[in-house]
């Protein structure tokens, strides 16, 4: 089989039921960017430093397939559709609550980098940022399930906090913002 068709090259695509829309229709632009966002998690998973959470992010790429699928749905989600829950974000919670449990207490905003797996996470974070901008624009137009747009709010929280975290664990210095001018920063 031959994974290209032709069929998208007028600039427009096929929907779950078979409707074909322009590239840019809204619903588009919500699971695309949550397909981005999935290979932005697998970079997060590809590094060592992450070893320790690679189950908790596998988990995270399933739960954006399930949205990514919901949205792409113009039916919305199905009787025993794959979907996420609230427990999922109870979920995303304790681990936003367990890693934090070690980590100083946050009194400015921090710019990303300094180690390429901190960077992969500030990345993942404004890429769900963006995913979720995506999914309030999509649901402004056509009703989407609410759980899904707090479910990438609570997983953008998630990012920060594990950059945080991979800045502790790897021994890298938070850049706190505003830059210190008087230590030459």
């Amino acid at each position: 089989m031959r994974i290209y068709t032709r069929t998208g090259d007028g600039g427009e695509t096929s929907l779950f039921n078979g409707d074909r829309v322009h590239k840019d229709d809204a619903r588009i632009e919500a699971y695309g960017t949550l397909d981005e966002l999935n290979a932005v998690v697998g970079g997060l998973v590809d590094h060592s430093e992450l070893a320790s959470q690679q189950l908790k992010l596998r988990e995270i790429q399933d739960h954006l397939f399930r949205i990514g699928g919901v949205f792409a749905d113009p039916e919305g989600p199905r009787p025993g559709a794959l979907t996420v829950d609230s427990e999922d974000i109870k979920g995303l919670e304790s681990w936003i609550d367990g890693l934090e449990a070690d980590l100083p207490p946050l009194r400015n905003f921090v710019l990303p980098g300094g180690h390429p797996a901190l960077s992969q996470c500030h990345m993942a974070r404004t890429v769900c940022r963006r995913a979720e901008r995506r999914a309030v624009a999509l649901d402004r137009l056509v009703t989407q399930p609410e759980v899904a747009i707090r479910y990438l709010n609570r997983l953008s929280d998630a990012f920060f906090t594990l950059g945080r975290w991979v800045a502790q664990t790897t021994g890298t210095e938070e850049v706190k913002w505003p830059l210190d001018r008087s230590k030459g920063q």
